[in-house]
C-alpha cells in the first residue's frame, strides 16, 4: 500500500504544480490582454492625430497657394472649383 500512497502523493504534488502553472498562465494572459487594449488605444489616438495632421497639411498647402506660391496652385484651383460645384448643387437643390 505504501507504493500506492507514494504514487498518490506524487500525483497530488503534480496536480498542485499544474494548478500553480495554470494560475500563472492565466495572469500572464490577462496582462497580455491589458497590454493589447492599451496598445489599441494608443494606435487609435495616433491614427486620429495623423488624420488631423493630414487635414492641417492640406489646409496649409491651400493657404500657401493662395498667398502666391506656384507649387500648389493647380490643387487649389481644383479645390475651389469643387467647392463652387458643391455650392451650385446646393443652390439648385434649394431652388427646387
Amino acid at each position: 500500500m505504501s507504493i500506492i500512497a507514494e504514487i498518490l502523493d506524487t500525483l497530488e504534488i503534480k496536480v498542485q504544480n499544474l494548478f500553480i502553472k495554470m494560475k500563472i498562465l492565466e495572469q500572464n494572459n490577462q496582462d497580455l490582454k491589458d497590454e493589447i487594449i492599451k496598445t489599441a488605444t494608443v494606435l487609435k489616438a495616433q491614427s486620429e492625430e495623423i488624420e488631423a495632421l493630414k487635414k492641417q497639411y492640406e489646409t496649409l498647402k491651400i493657404a500657401n497657394s493662395l498667398l502666391g506660391s506656384d507649387n500648389n496652385k493647380r490643387d487649389t484651383k481644383f479645390k475651389i472649383n469643387s467647392l463652387i460645384r458643391e455650392i451650385d448643387y446646393c443652390i439648385a437643390q434649394l431652388s427646387d
